[in-house]
């Protein structure tokens, strides 16, 4: 009897296939769409043409004559049911169908109930619904002028279209430092609105059992236990009284965390008919109305010495968060987490100011694959300190290791707050740089542009804090962000684990399995994983924001150490020991005076069912609550080589170089494949991908021809590398990695270009760098800034 072979059974390190695949691959996965129930009905919803305008009438008559309707259902009737407006997570209000205007295009104005899909979009259009027009509001700046109109006038005491102020960080030594300065690096800078685009749109099955007062819900969400919570607050059920089942999910990336007006539509109309009642999206709705994400401001200043030091940073933050306030974040923190910007750089102050803003847009701002306005922090971030390597005469790489932390310098406090614990931040840099070749490009781009080649380099070091959070800071709604796992060993020795998780193409499944095994050493094709259900799964908050491997996959370590603390109990009764005697090796106790003499986890657990000690209760099974005690702090290096096509303003990228630092690894394959999905996301936003919308509030970006996905052919090959720096407050010394490329990528893709023209007077290029804006660029010389403009005179 030896310890079993950690890789060979499936555990940390090992590269095992991703189990969910079985099924998907087989088309044999269980989508909210997949699920029928008896007598279910089909709920389509009308939506507003108007980005702004006040409703004077609404005439339903002509839908209710449709043969296989069965409700018809407005603002006004849902306001007699106290339902016509929900609570957001950002402690704003969102209207569920409009009742006095519509504030964005695309709003749900009223929703059509019948025997199936085509009928209820025959009764969508048979409404007839008459507007006055208002004047729209199509960004930040028109939202804080004098005259603009009043998006919010539905709120007591709203007087202007801001949704909040905040502020962060030491004012007055950021001024001081601001003036012994050498040099002020000025950069303006945005971050286009973008859409997580999920293959799978949103949507719900509410079933409301008149016979039980039980409501069960199917629906898409990464949240399911906060969903149940937010339809007791709303729909005014006992909580033990619904069931929110969360299937499988096609993709999520954050669009659905939110509570959206479908969602609570389709649950009052299956209470009001006593039927399954099923709500799918079409892409334009979604595209439209769900949670976007970025569409930030930033007027960004940084302190310099002549050396190159930075001495202080200075932001200015505007959000545009559509019509409603609709974030999912913490509570407290009402920009998410933008003060995480240059925690991987020493800077001994800084000030940040935001505020947000009413438009006539769609609401969100979600954490679009990030942890709450990550991706916003570390794309600035990136962006000001390459604008100021440039503007001083240093190397961009160099100027960064004048900056980055060094590794005798954890734990860090940053300027704002945060606590960094570990990484190598100099190891990761040269790693990339090395693997590119930097030294032998910057003689090959000096040999190409004597020859009229535009050839460039651009890097992107970032560091992103995971796993929100510990309770002292963060909390959703007032609940706080721990997360939870459920343990049961059978007494065959296999096991089924529960989370409060909830995947979207993370592969809990698989790697959940894969930390029980090693904590255990019950092979991982022996651990059955399930989530999603709040009926059988402990609660917990989700998955979205990186939380998986920091906080669930921590609360899922916890919970198999419990276990096993139990097992040693079991195993020193069986062994006729005592407990104080008995060492552990994966897959068996044994008795340390004899090593021979052992007993296996899986005799272990049949024992706690027939053999246990005297007073102990039968079993082998616990919950465990991890609550963090920190952020996990994972690092990455990306590096990306392009040409510019200076008589097109066409980019072709060269390579792309990987260096991620995220901890210990549990399954190198699907981390790897985290790492390739986020890197084409970052090159989507950088070279192609926007929403936006034109001056009468139409939405330019509603359909996969004008929001663009990158396919196979577009998007660039990757090379991976990885350094490991163990978490050290995390169980397995993990930290999380499924957000890092897609936050970090975009500017080292900008960047690159902006390298590609670094003598023309170019300074910034805003994203997308389509080829008539870099071309543009070349031939004015000069920045080209703000989302591509959209003429509506123009057809």
């Amino acid at each position: 009897m030896t310890a079993l072979d950690e890789v060979k059974i499936g555990g940390l390190g090992a590269s095992r296939r991703r189990v969910e695949d079985n099924r998907f691959v087989r088309g044999r996965g269980n989508y909210t769409d997949d699920i029928k129930l008896p007598g279910m009905l089909h709920m389509e919803i009308l939506r507003s043409p108007l980005a702004h305008a006040r409703i004077t009438s609404i005439d339903t008559s002509k839908a209710w004559e449709i043969p296989g309707v069965r409700l018809v259902l407005t603002g006004e009737m849902m306001a007699q049911r106290n339902l016509a407006w929900m609570p957001t997570l950002s402690y704003d209000t969102q209207a569920v169908l409009a009742t006095d205007k519509v504030r964005f295009q695309g709003q749900e104005v009223c929703v059509v109930v019948a025997d199936d899909p085509y009928i209820a979009k025959d009764g969508c259009e048979a409404i007839v619904v008459e507007y006055e027009p208002l004047p729209p509001v199509v960004s930040p700046e028109q939202a804080q002028a004098p005259d603009a109109p009043l998006i919010r006038d539905d709120k007591e005491g709203q007087t202007d279209n801001t949704c909040y102020r905040w502020e962060v960080g030491d004012r007055e030594s950021t001024e001081r430092a601001f003036a012994e300065a050498d040099h002020v690096s000025r950069l303006k800078l945005h971050y286009p609105r973008s859409h997580p685009s999920p293959i799978e749109c949103c949507g719900s099955i509410a079933d409301f059992n008149p016979a039980t007062q039980k409501l069960t819900v199917y629906m898409t969400t990464q949240a399911p236990h906060i969903i149940r919570a937010a339809v007791a607050l709303v729909a005014e059920l006992p909580e033990h009284m619904i069931r929110i089942v969360s299937p499988d999910i096609g993709g999520g990336f954050g669009n659905k965390v939110p509570v959206y007006p479908g969602y609570v539509a389709s649950i009052l109309c299956s209470i009001l008919l006593g039927k399954p009642v099923k709500w799918i999206e079409d892409k334009s709705g979604n595209l439209s109305s769900t949670g976007f994400g970025r569409d930030m401001y930033l007027d960004s200043e940084m302190a310099l010495r002549a050396d190159g030091k930075i001495l202080a940073v200075r932001l200015r933050a505007d959000t545009d968060q559509g019509a409603f306030f609709a974030d999912a974040q913490p509570s407290k923190f009402k920009i998410g987490l933008l003060h995480s910007a240059f925690a991987c750089y020493d800077i001994p102050t800084g000030h940040i100011t935001a505020q947000g803003h009413y438009t006539n847009k769609a609401p969100g701002g979600v954490a679009y694959r990030c942890s709450f306005r990550v991706t916003e922090a570390m794309y600035f971030q990136e962006r000001m300190v390459a604008a100021a390597a440039a503007e001083l005469g240093i190397d961009q790489a160099e100027f960064r290791r004048i900056n980055l932390l060094r590794d005798d310098q954890f734990p860090h406090r940053t300027a704002f707050g945060f606590l960094v614990d570990s990484g190598q931040y100099g190891k990761c840099l040269q790693l990339g740089l090395d693997a590119i070749g930097y030294d032998e490009f910057r003689k090959d781009q000096e040999i190409a542009r004597s020859r009229g080649r535009r050839l460039g380099i651009g890097i992107s070091t970032m560091t992103e804090p995971l796993g929100a959070g510990n309770s002292r800071e963060y909390d959703i709604l007032g609940i706080k962000m721990f997360d939870s796992a459920e343990l049961r060993v059978h007494l065959t020795g296999k096991a089924i684990l529960r989370t409060g998780a909830k995947t979207q193409g993370q592969g809990h499944e698989t790697t959940w399995a894969q930390i029980v095994s090693h904590e255990l050493g019950i092979p991982a094709a022996d651990v059955i994983v399930e989530e999603g259900d709040t009926d059988t799964a402990p609660f917990g908050m989700g998955t979205y924001a990186s939380r998986s491997t920091p906080v669930a996959g921590a609360a899922v370590s916890m919970v198999a150490r419990k276990v096993r603390a139990k097992a040693r109990k079991l195993a020193a009764h069986l062994l006729e020991v005592s407990e104080e005697d008995i060492e552990w090796e994966l897959g068996r106790f044994f008795v340390r005076s004899a090593p021979d003499r052992g007993a296996t986890i899986q005799e272990c657990a049949m024992a706690a069912y027939s053999n246990m000690p005297d007073g102990m209760e039968p079993g082998l099974e616990f919950n465990a609550y991890y609550d963090p005690p920190n952020l996990t702090w994972p690092f990455a290096c990306y590096i990306v080589t392009v040409e510019v096509d200076p008589e097109t303003g066409v980019w072709d990228v060269l390579r792309v170089v990987a260096v991620d630092d995220c901890g210990v690894r549990i399954n190198p394959m699907v981390v790897e494949g985290q790492i390739m999905g986020g890197l084409t996301e970052a090159y989507a936003v950088s070279s192609m991908q926007f929403q936006t919308y034109d001056a009468d509030g139409n939405i330019v970006g509603s359909n996969y021809m004008d929001y663009l996905l990158p396919t196979s052919w577009e998007t660039p090959g990757f090379e991976l590398h990885e350094v490991v720096t163990p978490c050290p407050h995390h169980p397995i010394g993990a930290k999380g990695v499924g957000e890092c490329a897609a936050v970090g990528g975009p500017a080292a893709f900008v960047n690159a270009v902006l390298d590609a023209l670094s003598d023309t007077g170019v300074r910034n290029i805003d994203m997308p760098l389509l080829p008539d804006r870099v071309w543009q660029a070349i031939q004015d010389g000069r920045d080209v800034s703000g989302a591509p403009p959209i003429r509506s005179d123009q057809g």
